[in-house]
């Protein structure tokens, strides 16, 4: 893993934010911090735990964010983040491979199979539900070697595929978007009720940062 600050100004709250697979800082820099120092985690080529992500005891307030593939990633974490006052899943499951609650399995290997022409071309027209994201997208895009995110992808699956999840109580709540392309809405909400999260839905794609303006009203959206 790698991680990387957004903003570092020793407030006195703190976000943690879990990205996506093939993501990096760069389309997340037009978001406002504000009154929040805000850790971005990324790169799941290995699960080295950063020191950055061992000690929190600085701040009065904790909250982690966690999208996509950092939904599951944060969940194997678990126990870093034991004193967080509230954790968010975003368009996300705990189980990111499977039939009825995550990316169906066929999908997914298609995907895979397919990871570096994806990358080059329609991956991203999908993660994003509108031209006009896209194009915002477009002037500030990962930066990231498609090498790179393809063996994060293969190294993403294989964990997977080897770690048997049994949910405990992690997710306060989950934010699932009607218009997701990458992860069907109906998988994502069933695996959340399962689970017993409670569910808002947002009209918005897989990527859904765009339409917030800070951090903080993300975490208002529960």
């Amino acid at each position: 893993m790698k991680c990387h600050w957004l903003n570092k100004q020793n407030n006195k709250n703190l976000i943690v934010f879990f990205a996506g697979w093939s993501f990096d800082p760069a389309p997340f820099c037009s978001l406002d911090c504000a009154e929040y120092d805000v850790l971005m985690i990324f790169d799941y080529n290995d699960l080295t735990i950063p020191d950055e992500l061992k000690n929190f005891s600085s701040y009065n307030k904790k909250f982690l964010i966690s999208w996509s593939m950092g939904v599951f990633t944060a969940y194997l974490l678990k126990d870093l983040f034991k004193t967080f006052d509230y954790k968010i899943a975003v368009n996300g499951t705990v189980t990111p491979v499977d039939d009825k609650f995550g990316i169906p399995v066929k999908m997914f290997e298609l995907t895979l199979k397919h990871a570096q022409k994806g990358l080059e071309g329609k991956f991203y027209r999908n993660v994003f539900n509108s031209d006009e994201d896209f194009e915002k997208y477009s002037q500030n895009p990962v930066q990231r070697s498609i090498e790179n995110r393809v063996s994060e992808l293969q190294h993403l699956y294989e964990l997977i595929k080897n770690t048997e999840i049994s949910y405990e109580k992690f997710y306060d709540c989950a934010l699932v978007s009607d218009f997701d392309k990458i992860i069907p809405p109906k998988n994502q909400a069933a695996s959340h009720i399962k689970n017993n999260v409670p569910v808002k839905t947002l009209p918005y794609g897989h990527f859904p940062f765009y339409k917030f303006a800070a951090w903080e009203e993300i975490i208002k959206c529960r």
